[in-house]
């Protein structure tokens, strides 16, 4: 399996802890990373649509606030699969790269 992109990774991890609509994913990939990946609007939305093409995230209604509609969206079982797959596959990197740096 071919590694997944960051911005991905963080985004499916912020949505294993519930279902959260577009800002509040953003919010929380930048918690999770310690602001190291930023997902701008473009970037996020279009993760989202691709990821839901993939079936690995799902709509999960909307409401509108202020005006405004806010898409929520939830990580289908698929979606969980593949990103404990890709923790998996990270944590086996970190853990090579440590026995080849001495540190393990």
């Amino acid at each position: 399996m071919a590694a997944m992109k960051e911005s991905t990774y963080w985004l499916l991890c912020a949505l294993a802890a519930g279902e959260a609509h577009g800002y509040g994913l953003a919010r929380r990939v930048a918690e999770l990373t310690d602001a190291q990946v930023a997902l701008g609007p473009g970037t996020l939305y279009a993760a989202l649509e691709r990821l839901t093409a993939d079936g690995l995230v799902e709509p999960a209604g909307s409401e509108v606030v202020d005006g405004r509609n806010r898409r929520y969206y939830r990580l289908t079982e698929p979606g969980r699969r593949a990103v404990s797959d890709e923790t998996d596959r990270r944590t086996a990197s970190v853990r090579r790269a440590r026995l080849a740096l001495g540190l393990a």
